[in-house]
């Protein structure tokens, strides 16, 4: 029986900092991600709302799966773009929410478009992944005890999906919530992105229940565009949906560190 060897990469082009395991021992990644920043920053520099909006933004001939396969006019935007703003539409936030998990998810389609079969991209804790072996996914959560203690469990059979982290307590980016972690699984990890990035935004409240409590709320709007969410406050977690299941890991990880067959 042959073994494919899987690689592990570290890729840092301006605020891109992602890591790749992946089958595909030769492949063109950074200068796929560099043309895709460059898009998006051309297209920010003539529409500025696109980069400082915290609400959705409409752009013309906004991605949907019908687009797949067809020619784009002149003026349409780059997918990163469309992709983005459909994300910040469905998730009511801005189209900026969805960055991360954009270029996470067309980072995956590039590498599966030429040929690997096992593909794990984690862009800051929002991944892309298809895989043909199981793997396990760890859950970062801040300060919470729950942290670097649980791994999801991602049957190969289950990918492509998208699983997308937002805090309020760790990281850079924006939360107006407080939620240790708001873990998103969904097909596509720019859908994710945007949807942890608006339920985070609901964790609000003095006690921690409160805040599980009002994010899964929020995340009942969404039912219909994830598989599932994972909240995290402190020392109380809340689930909607079908997540993959949990599992004990026996080191501290942060999510997409570890990843074991």
């Amino acid at each position: 029986m042959t073994v494919n060897r899987i690689i592990r990469e570290r890729i840092r082009i301006g605020e891109t900092d992602l890591i790749l395991k992946t089958d595909q021992l030769e492949h063109e990644l950074p200068k796929f991600i560099l043309t895709q920043r460059l898009r998006l920053k051309n297209y920010i520099n003539m529409h500025p709302e696109f980069l400082t909006s915290f609400e959705p933004v409409r752009v013309f001939g906004e991605f949907d799966k019908s687009t797949y396969g067809r020619k784009f006019h002149s003026n349409e935007p780059p997918l990163i773009v469309k992709l983005m703003a459909r994300a910040g539409r469905k998730g009511d936030v801005g189209p900026m929410a969805a960055v991360a998990g954009t270029i996470s998810q067309l980072c995956l389609g590039f590498l599966v478009e030429n040929g690997a079969k096992y593909v794990i991209v984690d862009n800051g804790g929002d991944l892309a992944l298809e895989t043909d072996k199981d793997v396990v996914v760890g859950l970062y959560a801040g300060e919470s005890s729950l942290s670097g203690q649980l791994g999801f469990k991602i049957k190969s059979g289950k990918t492509p999906i998208g699983i997308c982290t937002s805090s309020g307590t760790v990281g850079h980016s924006i939360s107006f919530g407080r939620s240790d972690s708001v873990t998103v699984f969904a097909d596509e990890a720019s859908i994710a992105d945007a949807l942890a990035t608006s339920i985070a935004n609901s964790a609000v409240g003095e006690k921690d229940h409160d805040a599980v409590q009002n994010s899964i709320e929020k995340a009942e709007d969404f039912k219909n565009l994830m598989k599932g969410v994972l909240v995290v406050v402190g020392e109380n977690a809340g689930i909607l949906g079908k997540i993959p299941k949990l599992v004990q890991t026996d080191k501290k990880v942060v999510i997409g560190d570890l990843f074991e067959v």
